[in-house]
């Protein structure tokens, strides 16, 4: 979804983040373990074919992601990259054309360490906090395996209810639907929420080729190799 690509989302455990080409080699690390794919449903995807994925998440506009990162990792001095602050993935998925105003929401906290810390409980309250004020959404459905029961607890705290279970796709549908109360206690939950532009100033390292350098900025000086960094605001497309 583009609506989010230059969004930041800052809370007091998790930063998030939009999903760019950047953090797909480390996204790829983490679904190849079979313990992932087997909890989020996923099938196995070629390195190439995560790309692509990305790339049309980027486009779709039914669905939203964010790219979890540490907040304590993330605001340390000097910054480190992105990629070394990731934990995981929070997405909503706005595909009942009957009803634009219903959200699957869907959290993965992939880095085993990072689990049991509420960083997925963070994640998942701000998410729904842009989609009640960005999106429009007034309900929240989340579809989890039975054998998940951190999931299952953590979304039962965030005021979900079972309302369905599937013995065939063994899993639990849970939904929330978003009245006056709710909304205001969601707000008073993301309270501490800021929204920032996303990567406006930060330094960026591209790779260049000597021969494809047709940009209308002149090549930089300080390029070595193949590799330069650009401390300005570039005109080569990041993506």
């Amino acid at each position: 979804m583009r609506l989010n690509q230059n969004t930041v989302l800052l809370g007091k455990k998790v930063v998030l983040v939009p999903y760019t080409s950047k953090h797909v080699p480390r996204y790829h690390k983490w679904m190849e373990s079979e313990e992932l794919r087997h909890l989020t449903a996923s099938e196995p995807l070629t390195l190439e074919q995560e790309y692509a994925m990305q790339r049309s998440w980027r486009e779709d506009e039914d669905k939203c992601t964010f790219i979890v990162l540490d907040a304590v990792k993330w605001q340390a001095e000097p910054r480190p990259p992105e990629e070394s602050c990731m934990v995981g993935d929070v997405n909503l998925f706005l595909t009942d054309l009957e009803d634009p105003t219903l959200g699957e929401i869907e959290v993965m906290i992939a880095e085993p360490s990072c689990r049991g810390q509420g960083l997925g409980t963070e994640a998942s309250l701000l998410m729904m906090s842009y989609g009640v004020t960005k999106l429009g959404l007034t309900k929240f459905e989340a579809k989890i395996g039975q054998e998940n029961k951190p999931s299952i607890r953590m979304f039962e705290k965030l005021h979900f209810k079972q309302v369905a279970v599937s013995n065939v796709f063994q899993e639990v549908t849970l939904r929330l639907a978003v009245s006056e109360a709710e909304r205001q206690w969601l707000l008073e939950q993301t309270s501490h929420m800021e929204e920032k532009p996303y990567g406006l100033a930060e330094p960026v390292t591209a790779t260049l080729c000597e021969q494809d350098w047709n940009y209308p900025l002149p090549r930089p000086d300080n390029c070595t190799g193949d590799k330069c960094t650009v401390s300005s605001v570039c005109s080569r497309p990041s993506e």
